[in-house]
């Protein structure tokens, strides 16, 4: 593995195993989310508008499509599928029956830009990342903006209207949860910066400022985010996936062979860093495990 150690954490953390390409030849990968307990791996094809799942046997086939060009998944607390498409400005969950069933379309009486990055709560509510990419060629469905900002949202499990809760960020992206819940750390991938909110009690958010920055040479931006099981901060950014500490220290940057979009920790012991990259889904073997979603 290739790597800029700027810590000697870095080594401690990530290792220095190889990164493996799982599978290639997509339009652009996103979304990594890996199930725990059935152990298998779902990913966007956003232009593509697919979503594919990679079994535990290596296998790798399509298993919703049209996806609407959907970008990030998670799985709620119940283990149910919850995606974020560009193409329709929706947040949708996929029941056990296979129906589809829509939790937000809309703040106020106009469209969402197209929902991005989302993470689900301990207590069921999802918080999602509305940036306007799903409505540029390729990524999306080119069409008019009808919100005046990009903004970060709030939607109870049930669905609902949407809570808006920042609305001053230039594009919001990716997204994570610290260990206890008491803070959200959302990236603003033009500023190239990482902001950290305080969840209150009723679940708004109050705060926002500047965490970290990623800084770094080579292609792109801060995209994908996730947490590691003791606290760490890894994010998508110029060089690779950046690491930061629980105090947003920079520890140093994975070195991808494309540039990376999202990622997922997986494997039986979540010690797998899915990285889904450009064309191309890779894997790299890290020493400190991530989270189970539910």
């Amino acid at each position: 593995m290739t790597a800029r150690r700027q810590d000697p954490r870095f080594g401690e953390i990530v290792g220095d195993a190889a990164i493996e390409r799982l599978a290639t030849g997509f339009g652009f990968t996103e979304g990594p989310v890996w199930h725990p307990y059935e152990k298998w791996l779902i990913f966007s094809d956003i232009p593509n508008s697919r979503l594919h799942r990679r079994r535990p046997t290596g296998r790798v086939e399509v298993c919703r499509e049209p996806s609407h060009k959907a970008n990030g998944n998670t799985l709620d607390r119940q283990g149910r599928l919850v995606s974020c498409e560009h193409g329709t400005s929706r947040v949708t969950r996929l029941e056990p029956d296979g129906a589809t069933t829509v939790l937000a379309t809309h703040y106020g009486d106009k469209e969402l830009n197209s929902p991005n990055d989302i993470v689900a709560a301990a207590g069921g509510a999802l918080y999602f990342s509305d940036p306007t990419y799903g409505r540029m060629d390729y990524y999306g469905v080119p069409r008019p903006q009808a919100l005046s900002f990009q903004g970060v949202y709030r939607v109870d499990a049930a669905g609902g209207a949407p809570t808006l809760l920042a609305d001053d960020f230039a594009q919001p992206n990716g997204l994570c949860f610290s260990l206890d819940e008491s803070r959200l750390f959302v990236n603003d991938t033009a500023r190239q910066h990482i902001r950290v909110f305080h969840v209150t009690a009723t679940g708004g958010l109050t705060g926002g400022a500047v965490w970290a920055e990623t800084r770094g040479e080579g292609k792109g931006a801060p995209d994908g985010m996730k947490i590691d099981s003791r606290g760490n901060v890894y994010c998508c950014g110029p060089g690779g996936i950046h690491l930061f500490d629980p105090s947003g220290h920079a520890l140093g940057i994975i070195a991808v062979p494309e540039t990376p979009a999202n990622f997922t920790f997986g494997d039986d012991d979540l010690r797998g860093l899915y990285i889904t990259a450009t064309s191309s889904l890779y894997r790299l073997r890290v020493r400190v495990p991530g989270l189970k979603l539910f």
